[in-house]
């Protein structure tokens, strides 16, 4: 085999390859003459069918098969001979200037990786989020459970902040009903801000049975382009006004989340775990995506758009799927190409700086790595040893902790090239929990 590679840009190749046609011929023979004593053809006795008519039956399906191995043969011939690593698949096509009738010539064109070479990260600035879980964060989370189980009681008095009404409304613009204008027997909690301003102002005093009627007008960067700037009218029947009943915190509080005693302070040490272990992946989170944007930017090089269209595709997948599970069918408008090209790109990109990073440092996640993660996060089950066990048992369980460990190790390699500043904040801050 020779070959001939060219370089048509920074990660393009071509290479001229050629497989002599007597090779060919001869292994369609073979596997012809090997098939030609285990063929069925009626009238036939197995083994003694023509060889013209085996010919005839499967010729076309075994040629096909032997110039398929043949290129694919030469090609990863290729690879090896000249040590290339190779992104996504090869492009195959006959040479149409060929003139020799004893080769069967043909030109791959494909794309390489590129060379990384991890830049200068010491003048990077990192800031390290320092956070505690206080008793104030466990009292918050509390409050949060609490309302995860409220009750409502109807009541007659003008209704209030935190209160639930039921609607009825109706909104027009221009004497014209609207999309997504109407609706029936909706739940609003008053105060909580999912309405816009005007309709939350409506809402305020009203009682059951209460009709109002009331303008609104949309802003001019609201998500519904066909109302966005325009003024809706709006007509509301109120059906019930009801205020909220929280749960005490008790025994049986403490037994419906898991405390079979239902003893309190269990409750609030069980709480304040679970919360220190979400503060360790908020804080995990925030250098991750610093530590990435720190290698993107140090490191500035060229993608392979071979695997970034293989990763468009994947997303283009992961969102038509999306879509089909809310009951839309997705339509090439929605799923454009271009809409997912700029995170693709940088996926892969980051994807190729984090392989090489850990090949060239030896970053790879360490067993014992891979157990404490286990056995941390088993720790908000009843029985963590039980939970433990269970993903040893089959090591593709493991996968999200290995990843875990490995991009750990990436981001304290990045940390100790780096400058990196302590931020003092607080759980509620990184959580986007209220205070």
């Amino acid at each position: 085999m020779q070959t001939n590679v060219e370089m048509l840009g920074e990660l393009q190749r071509r290479a001229h390859m050629s497989v002599a046609v007597e090779q060919i011929e001869g292994e369609i023979l073979k596997r012809l003459s090997r098939l030609a004593r285990t063929a069925k053809i009626a009238g036939f006795r197995p083994g003694k069918v023509p060889m013209k008519m085996i010919a005839q039956q499967y010729g076309p399906q075994v040629r096909m098969e032997v110039l398929n191995d043949a290129v694919n043969e030469t090609f990863v011939s290729l690879v090896q001979q000249e040590n290339l690593r190779v992104a996504g698949y090869p492009q195959i096509e006959p040479r149409q200037d060929s003139t020799d009738q004893t080769k069967l010539e043909y030109t791959a064109t494909f794309e390489v990786y590129p060379d990384v070479v991890i830049g200068d990260l010491s003048g990077i600035r990192i800031e390290k989020p320092i956070a505690e879980v206080t008793p104030a964060d466990v009292e918050r989370t509390i409050d949060i459970l609490r309302k995860q189980k409220v009750s409502f009681e109807p009541v007659t008095r003008p209704a209030g902040k935190g209160d639930r009404v039921i609607v009825d409304f109706t909104g027009t613009i221009d004497g014209v009903e609207f999309p997504g204008g109407q609706a029936k027997d909706l739940a609003i909690t008053v105060g909580e801000g999912r309405m816009l301003p005007e309709f939350e102002a409506a809402l305020a005093g009203v009682v059951a049975g209460d009709n109002k009627a009331f303008e609104l007008t949309f802003p001019q960067d609201y998500h519904g382009k066909e109302v966005a700037g325009k003024t809706a009218v709006f007509s509301m029947n109120v059906k019930s006004v009801a205020e909220p009943n929280l749960p005490p915190v008790d025994a049986a509080f403490a037994r419906g989340y898991g405390v079979a005693d239902g003893n309190l302070d269990k409750l609030h040490e069980e709480i304040g775990a679970n919360l220190k272990l979400e503060l360790k992946r908020r804080i995990i989170a925030r250098m991750r995506d610093q530590v990435m944007d720190a290698l993107r930017k140090s490191t500035p090089i060229a993608v392979p758009q071979a695997l970034v269209e293989m990763d468009i595709q994947r997303q283009m997948q992961q969102a038509a799927a999306e879509l089909k599970s809310r009951g839309v069918e997705p339509t090439s408008e929605q799923l454009r190409p271009e809409m997912f090209r700029e995170a693709a790109a940088s996926r892969v990109a980051l994807g190729l700086l984090i392989g090489e990073l850990v090949r060239q440092n030896g970053l790879d996640a360490k067993p014992e790595q891979v157990r404490a993660l286990v056995e941390e996060s088993a720790q908000s089950y009843e029985q963590p040893e039980e939970v433990v066990k269970w993903h040893f048992q089959d090591r593709t369980r493991l996968g999200d902790f290995e990843a875990q460990a490995l991009e750990q190790n990436v981001i304290d390699w990045v940390l100790a090239r780096s400058q990196v500043a302590e931020l003092q904040t607080t759980f509620a801050e990184l959580t986007g929990v209220a205070g």
